[in-house]
């Protein structure tokens, strides 16, 4: 399994909790893009969110990867401040 972890700062918490509910309503990625989950962490209060995707293979993350970048976030979701394409070494469920 393949990660691509998006870290982006200075989102406002209202730009942030409009960005979860579209996404929410719209749960379908964009085309060209093939994952397997995403996730996404915020800290409104920092203006921070991090989003994970998670791919099965590390041509569908890089395919993902060149589809996303062409993106521009909304303004108001702050500056994407970090990407990272990385192999999921560990997954662990506590029992």
């Amino acid at each position: 399994m393949y990660a691509r972890v998006v870290r982006f700062t200075g989102a406002g918490s209202e730009a942030i909790e409009a960005n979860v509910a579209a996404i929410s309503a719209n749960p379908e990625p964009p085309e060209g893009v093939r994952a397997t989950r995403f996730l996404f962490l915020t800290d409104k209060a920092n203006g921070t969110v991090v989003a994970i995707s998670f791919h099965e293979t590390d041509e569908d993350m890089r395919a993902a990867d060149a589809v996303l970048n062409e993106m521009s976030p909304d303004q108001a979701m702050g500056t994407r401040e970090s990407v990272d394409l990385a192999e999921v070494e560990l997954d662990l469920t506590p029992a």
